[in-house]
């Protein structure tokens, strides 16, 4: 009889414990699959970034998530979770997409942006790396010139922003 209390009792621990490890899980803004890259420093040293020579792009996203042979990257936000996701976060996960390409040999379907109340699935369209790659090529247009104008009318970036003490154009 106490056998059968006991297989009972670790029955109900291990349901306990998949559901407590279930919704950890989705707190997280991971999809189902192994992880098999992290950049949060929780679970140890960081991973070595993720890197182009052609583009000279560098990144290294949260995770990186092997689901059915697919790798997908997330990216996890904190702070106010907005109705659509930026643009900036946008193009940071198609950065990441094209990273896990050149580096895995592997196109990911769509890369994940993870915001508190909520997440986003960014399709990797070839319209979005098509405009990736034109951005980064206006960046390094930029790079080579005397001088770039500000792209913004927003103080509250103009007061974070390392370049704030020798820029002739900050606001406020």
């Amino acid at each position: 009889m106490t056998v059968l209390y006991l297989g009972l009792f670790l029955l109900l621990l291990a349901l306990i414990l998949m559901f407590v490890a279930g919704a950890q899980r989705r707190a997280s803004g991971l999809p189902g699959g192994r992880v098999i890259y992290t950049d949060t420093r929780v679970w140890g040293e960081v991973e070595k970034p993720l890197y182009d020579g052609e583009l000279g792009l560098t990144g290294k996203p949260d995770y990186l998530v092997e689901q059915n042979g697919k790798l997908i990257p997330v990216e996890v936000k904190t702070g106010r979770t907005p109705e659509a996701p930026y643009d900036s976060h946008i193009f940071q996960v198609a950065s990441y997409c094209h990273l896990v390409h050149k580096t895995f040999g592997k196109r990911p379907p769509y890369g994940i942006i993870h915001y508190p109340a909520r997440d986003f699935a960014i399709d990797y369209t070839p319209e979005l790396e098509s405009a990736l790659l034109d951005i980064i090529a206006d960046m390094r247009i930029d790079e080579r010139r005397a001088s770039v104008p500000r792209s913004h009318e927003q103080e509250h970036r103009c007061r974070r922003c390392g370049f704030r003490e020798v820029c002739d154009e900050r606001l406020g």
